[in-house]
């Protein structure tokens, strides 16, 4: 089929983003009275978070996912990734809405929805947001198996997390979904953050970037393996050919567990790897592709979902 290559543009947060609006930071504080240290005005004179410090992102993530998720115990070690929270959220919501296509346009809630998170990482942000929000069931995987040992800590001290993910370490780094997806799973999306960098060179400079522009000076100190908790560990950042290769090779995989899986799915972060991602999935003869913009703040993304599966075999699917 033709790929349609239309174009994402900035858009605000999904309309079922609890964080759609501006903290409450009196809220936020109570939930997790540490935030209260890294609280400054802003350049507007008003009391916001200091971002440019790793340690206030961090106890941010803690007091969101305390504050509007219920998740009271929720802790990573300083070098893996932080993940802004609402960004994330966006995704899931979006994901929602197109598993709703195939629901008579309800949005589909309980066990019966499975979501396959590639690189859950030790945050969990992904299934975390996908069970309170929707009580999906998830099958989460990783490539580090330390990462996946601290995912595994916050499902056990969260109750409502439990029995709800499925975890399970791909043993080969240059693999997505081989080794993975079994020939009896039925899964209804898989999503991905991949990894954008092709060389920790190129991390380290985004991070500077990052920081500088955060703290509006600039950094004259190597980048701390704190301060890379913007960005996260090698493995999160970085893998050869960057998002570009990885992606190609997530689709070329894809083939393959076509009747495995209704929607794949991923973030592109880079506009101009479209071009060379709808050609991959022409290719592979795709007989669906939606292309989702996302938006926030000054940063602009999109998620890229296809299907292999026929209008015969959706329906089936549902039924």
């Amino acid at each position: 089929m033709s790929v349609k290559k239309s174009q994402p543009e900035k858009t605000r947060l999904h309309a079922r983003n609890r964080n759609r609006e501006k903290y409450d930071l009196s809220a936020l504080v109570a939930c997790t009275p540490e935030l209260a240290n890294y609280i400054k005005p802003n350049k507007r004179g008003e009391d916001s978070v200091d971002f440019a410090k790793p340690a206030a992102v961090k106890l941010l993530n803690k007091a969101l996912l305390n504050h509007y998720y219920s998740i009271t115990n929720w802790d990573i070690p300083a070098e893996n990734l932080c993940p802004p929270i609402p960004g994330r959220a966006d995704y899931i919501h979006h994901i929602a809405d197109l598993l709703s296509e195939n629901s008579f346009g309800a949005v589909p809630k309980g066990k019966q929805i499975t979501c396959l998170d590639i690189g859950v990482g030790a945050n969990c942000i992904y299934p975390i947001i996908g069970i309170v929000e929707y009580d999906w069931k998830f099958i989460a995987t990783d490539i580090h198996p330390k990462s996946i040992e601290i995912a595994q800590h916050i499902v056990k001290a969260n109750s409502v997390l439990k029995n709800k993910i499925d975890f399970r370490l791909q043993e080969h780094k240059k693999q997505i979904f081989e080794g993975i997806i079994n020939s009896e799973d039925k899964i209804d999306v898989s999503i991905c953050n991949p990894p954008f960098h092709s060389s920790t060179d190129g991390a380290q400079k985004a991070s500077r970037r990052k920081i500088e522009s955060l703290s509006r000076k600039k950094a004259s100190k190597p980048i701390t393996k704190a301060q890379l908790n913007f960005a996260g560990m090698s493995h999160e950042l970085t893998c050869e050919g960057g998002e570009h290769r990885f992606i190609h090779n997530m689709i070329r995989e894809s083939k393959k567990f076509a009747k495995n899986c209704f929607w794949f799915s991923t973030l592109v972060s880079k506009q101009s790897n479209l071009k060379g991602i709808y050609k991959a999935l022409e290719k592979i003869e795709v007989d669906q592709v939606r292309t989702i913009p996302l938006g926030t703040g000054n940063k602009t993304t999109r998620i890229v979902a296809w299907t292999l599966l026929t209008k015969e075999e959706r329906k089936a699917w549902r039924e």
